[in-house]
């Protein structure tokens, strides 16, 4: 799903408060009889009339189903039927009825809050039918009416920082407790071996046996290519286990006919430019890659503009730091974690650093909530 960066920050608008309403003020806010306009997206209710859209979602923190996402941002799930498709995005002839009012509500137990009002800020299709939907709240919630309608999670159910103790000791069991805390299991699949398998570096196979039950751990930004599409150089002399999405860069390894060498160099290479050596050897490589993608690809993010080196130590007081030297030679890059969290702080140049956080929940965020920080998206 593509991300809107639509600004939040401490002098925002003011919270709005929710105010309990039963169904009859349902006709009203859409514009008379809602019968034929009843549907269910992704858990939500949502009933459409001449004068506007009602959507009520349960409280929930699913990721799959319907809700309010963040103080700023309620999620519609789909896939939509047609005419809650047109209403949201316009109707491809005829009336275009997209710009009526879309009124939130969750309901809570036996009650129904109303959140006030929304507008589409992305949407995604296929085939024409609307299968995701952003909407923003005109007004964002109060923490505590947020707590109220996206549960927050238990401390205990966050991904802990055993792994960080292994860092520098046992790092194939730093890397196996991260990606085993960080990423649900999905079914586990047969990959092919190829038949390099047996002179992989050990942290490779590792990594390959960890991703048959979480393909999440070979990224989803960059990504470490899957066995069977390892590949040399068109020198034949370095061995490419790493991408760039869109092809900009790669990491490889030195590839002879001997028996691999248990701990080998990275190296990072732009283009048809020299490679560069990277500052930890792969398995402290493998380590950083993950805390890198599983930052980017989280589901909650917190996205400052770029920060100052005083703001980048407000930032980043309350985290652990992970004792790894800089990771990517473009941008060197440190990384700092808490239950859940991982933010990447890389150096861009001059005095300036990009700042991207990434969390499994959004009260994983909390440690960054009050900080005096010009957010352009924050999810806690």
């Amino acid at each position: 799903m593509a991300e809107d960066h639509a600004g939040m920050n401490d002098q925002g608008p003011a919270v709005i408060p929710a105010l309990v309403f039963d169904g009859e003020r349902v006709p009203e806010l859409v514009g008379g009889s809602v019968t034929a306009g009843r549907f269910t997206v992704g858990g939500a209710s949502v009933v459409i009339g001449p004068a506007g859209m009602v959507i009520i979602a349960e409280a929930s923190d699913a990721p799959a189903r319907s809700g309010v996402w963040s103080a700023e941002e309620v999620r519609l799930i789909g896939p939509a039927p047609a005419p809650v498709t047109e209403r949201l995005m316009g109707a491809p002839w005829g009336a275009d009825d997209s710009s009526l009012p879309i009124h939130i509500a969750v309901r809570l137990g036996g009650e129904v809050l109303y959140l006030g009002t929304a507008q589409v800020s992305l949407a995604g299709t296929s085939d024409g039918v609307l299968t995701d939907c952003e909407l923003r709240l005109e007004a964002p919630l109060s923490r505590e009416l947020l707590n109220r309608v996206h549960p927050p999670l238990s401390p205990e159910r966050l991904p802990g920082l055993e792994w960080l103790r292994n860092v520098n000791g046992d790092r194939a069991a730093a890397l196996e407790q991260f990606v085993t805390g960080w990423y649900p299991t999905a079914d586990a699949t047969e990959s092919p071996t190829s038949d390099s398998a047996s002179r992989l570096p050990g942290g490779l196979r590792h990594l390959y046996r960890l991703a048959k039950q979480r393909p999440g751990a070979l990224g989803t930004q960059n990504r470490i290519l899957p066995e069977p599409d390892l590949h040399t150089d068109h020198l034949g002399e370095m061995l490419v286990f790493g991408v760039e999405n869109q092809g900009g860069f790669l990491w490889s390894l030195l590839w002879t006919l001997d028996g691999p060498e248990a701990d080998p160099t990275v190296w990072f290479r732009e283009f048809d430019e020299e490679p560069i050596a990277e500052q930890e050897p792969l398995s402290g490589f493998l380590i950083q890659f993950s805390l890198f993608e599983a930052s980017i690809g989280a589901d909650y993010l917190a996205l400052p503009r770029r920060l100052t080196a005083p703001q980048v130590e407000q930032l980043t007081q309350a985290l652990h730091l992970v004792p790894l030297r800089p990771f990517w030679p473009w941008a060197p890059t440190h990384f700092y974690v808490a239950p859940g969290l991982v933010v990447h702080v890389s150096n861009v140049g001059g005095e300036e650093f990009d700042v991207w956080a990434g969390a499994t929940h959004r009260n994983a965020l909390d440690p960054l909530a009050d900080l005096p920080v010009d957010w352009t998206r924050f999810d806690g």
